[in-house]
């Protein structure tokens, strides 16, 4: 009965540890990470990689700071009102440095951001569309056969 316990209890002290032990990144690894995305997706040169990457870090750096101001219960709306101009500074700010072509895919790149970034399909050939129904017929189930 005592063994029982025992392990019961180094189970547990085992599953605390392992909930705790998950790593919360860093503004660095985020900064990072999103700066790799874009490089592939905008095909960036070294230097606007740099000044992005610089842009991005201090808007990570804002936003993990805002996060924790807001985990302590401290009201966070005027924070949050500048978060969001100095996204949209930032935002430009790199719209400024990128070529014509590259603002046109970084438009994109951001839209499929404010949806939660980019989906993952199935496999579907180059050539096969996916097809969409508009209007009242794409509102209506199809019936079982």
């Amino acid at each position: 009965m005592m063994k029982r316990n025992i392990l019961i209890l180094i189970a547990l002290l085992a599953i605390t540890h392992s909930v705790h032990a998950q790593k919360v990144p860093t503004a660095t690894e985020i900064a990072t990470k999103g700066v790799a995305a874009m490089e592939k997706r905008l095909k960036l040169n070294s230097t606007q990689k740099n000044i992005i990457y610089n842009y991005t870090l201090e808007l990570t750096k804002d936003q993990i700071a805002m996060g924790k101001k807001q985990k302590t219960g401290a009201p966070i709306e005027d924070d949050y009102t500048k978060f969001i101009k100095k996204q949209n500074d930032v935002s430009a700010s790199i719209r400024n440095i990128l070529k014509p072509e590259q603002q046109a895919e970084y438009d994109l790149y951001l839209e499929e951001q404010l949806r939660g970034g980019k989906k993952k399909k199935g496999k579907k050939s180059k050539d096969e569309e996916e097809e969409v129904v508009t209007g009242i017929s794409g509102l209506i189930l199809p019936k079982d056969q």
